[in-house]
């Protein structure tokens, strides 16, 4: 179903379709956002919406999502969850399953919960019935929304329909841990190139040895040849004083 609505939306609106899906889980309400950001992707190997739009589109829509999650667990709080009603028993679960990944992950718990079936609703509620501080949340929640959307996208659009056994297999916890290590990695090897490139333009900029004591000596000849030449202290005393006779 939603790969025939994303099919019939490419374009803008399919983009559009993509951020509200996913922001709507993001919430709490349980759409197939995921599925939505897949199938986008899937579309996009064909030719028919393009990948890092795609992208965009679900890392926006996560972070937009997550932060109306965050502002209701702030304002709510528990018992907004816990109330009785519908999806009541959901609720529950999703407490009881993400309120001690929260307190034994603390902050990087928003990261980490969009990979964890669940708690990636679970997880901008319980950051804002814990007060978390917003800025916090911010930077982390933005954070796994970028990584787990480029993750994602990037898995189907690569791999094509082959991407769902691969997330079966190893699961999106284990998806996590390999987006963590590969970006680990990227980022030594660029602060090692950055280190050698600074090393490399300071050695290039230093002056060769002997060549500050040359450019001295030629600055004082250049004096000598355009000035008057002062005789020295020994000259000015050899010479004999004037005669007085006529």
């Amino acid at each position: 179903m939603t790969s025939l609505v994303l099919a019939a939306l490419t374009g803008t609106l399919g983009y559009l379709a993509v951020a509200g899906l996913v922001g709507v889980e993001s919430v709490g309400i349980p759409v197939p956002g995921e599925t939505a950001l897949i199938t986008a992707a899937l579309l996009a190997r064909s030719g028919q919406m393009q990948i890092v739009l795609v992208i965009v589109a679900a890392a926006v829509g996560a972070i937009l999502g997550d932060n109306v999650g965050y502002t209701l667990g702030r304002t709510g709080g528990r018992a907004l969850l816990e109330r009785p009603g519908r999806l009541e028993k959901r609720r529950r679960e999703l407490l009881e399953k993400g309120q001690p990944f929260f307190d034994r992950h603390g902050a990087p718990a928003v990261f980490l919960g969009r990979w964890v079936s669940g708690l990636r609703i679970a997880a901008a509620w319980l950051a804002g019935i814990n007060h978390m501080r917003w800025h916090v949340f911010f930077f982390w929640n933005a954070l796994g929304g970028i990584a787990w959307a480029t993750s994602i996208g990037l898995l189907a659009y690569l791999l094509g329909p082959a991407v769902e056994h691969v997330i079966k297999a190893v699961g999106l916890g284990g998806i996590a841990v390999i987006v963590v290590l590969v970006a680990g990695v990227l980022l030594v090897r660029w602060l090692r190139a950055r280190r050698a490139s600074g090393s490399t333009s300071r050695r290039a900029s230093a002056p060769a040895p002997g060549s500050l004591g040359t450019l001295d000596s030629h600055a004082g000849t250049e004096r000598l040849e355009g000035e008057p030449q002062q005789p020295s202290p020994g000259h000015a005393r050899d010479r004999p004083p004037p005669s007085d006779e006529p």
